[in-house]
């Protein structure tokens, strides 16, 4: 019986289509466009997730035309590069993406990059893939790149999924990794359980739910209380969640006293208190807030408690 549910979703990226298994809660597919314009008939139900090497598999092409099967892939850390020419940001992180690419194949890692082109012809795809010294799923192969885009959700780009050895997901920030990691120190880059916000990975607050930690902090170091504070509960999540084989349900930001902070509290209309417990889910233009004089493990643990068990009442952004 065809038990799912259909989420007509209604969020900056729109008209937006999610399946979902009624059964399980789980979501299925993100980018259930895709799946109606490919396959109208459901000859591929249910549409759940297949293996990255399952879905990538065929001829990779090199910009010199040469071609190797994608089984080359086998016990590398892979990027999946979904770029296009006509897109200036995707232009920018390619040209610092090939420095990094280059560090990390330096250093003796086995890494690998597949470009997926959003480009709008292969005159153009052909002109951008010459600047990149990493494989490319052929342009005219239009039913697999339109297969990893719906097996990533892709709602933008640039985007670069970074996997591990085995073709799981690490995770879909490599492009806020990659620019806040320029010497490839932290390669490959798995997720850190509490982020410094910052302007290059303030994008990351329209992943999902955030929990943002404002605190009275201007001088570098000063924000670490706070991380360390919040970090246990987040580690925690991340844990429970990975067990289960899904995606975090939450982010965690501590945020001190800068001009991004600032920002993002008028964007919000947050009150200036600090220190300040919020929840900010951008996509359903909804925040939570806790504005209590003594932020401590115990209060942010029932807070992220009740939002997850959805006894929490939103506040419009």
């Amino acid at each position: 019986p065809f038990e799912y549910l259909l989420i007509s979703n209604l969020s900056s990226h729109i008209p937006s289509l999610v399946f979902v298994d009624a059964a399980t809660g789980k979501v299925v597919c993100r980018n259930g466009l895709l799946v109606v314009r490919d396959d109208p008939k459901g000859l591929e139900f249910p549409w759940g997730p297949k293996p990255f090497a399952e879905v990538v598999d065929g001829p990779l092409l090199r910009n010199n035309r040469q071609t190797t099967d994608s089984s080359a892939l086998e016990g590398s850390y892979v990027g999946v590069y979904f770029s296009a020419h006509w897109c200036p940001p995707c232009r920018s992180l390619t040209r610092v993406l090939v420095e990094s690419y280059r560090k990390v194949k330096e250093s003796g890692h086995k890494f690998e990059i597949v470009f997926v082109s959003a480009d709008r012809s292969e005159e153009s795809f052909t002109q951008y893939f010459s600047e990149m010294p990493w494989l490319a799923v052929p342009y005219t192969d239009e039913a697999r790149r339109s297969r990893l885009n719906r097996l990533y959700g892709i709602q933008g780009i640039p985007t670069l999924i970074l996997l591990d050895t085995e073709g799981h997901m690490i995770t879909r920030q490599g492009r806020v990794e990659i620019l806040n990691d320029p010497d490839c120190r932290l390669f490959p880059w798995h997720p850190r359980p509490v982020l410094e916000l910052s302007e290059s990975n303030a994008v990351q607050l329209h992943e999902g739910p955030c929990l943002v930690l404002f605190v009275d902090a201007e001088e570098e170091g000063e924000l670490e209380p706070a991380k360390e504070l919040i970090q246990p509960i987040a580690e925690k999540i991340m844990a429970k969640y990975k067990a289960k084989e899904e995606e975090t349900p939450l982010l965690f930001f501590v945020a001190g006293e800068d001009d991004m902070s600032d920002s993002l509290r008028d964007y919000t209309n947050l009150p200036e208190a600090a220190p300040l417990l919020t929840i900010l889910d951008m996509s359903a233009r909804a925040k939570y807030v806790k504005d209590v004089e003594e932020i401590t493990p115990a209060v942010v643990e029932q807070f992220v408690s009740d939002f997850l068990a959805e006894k929490l009442k939103p506040e419009p952004i």
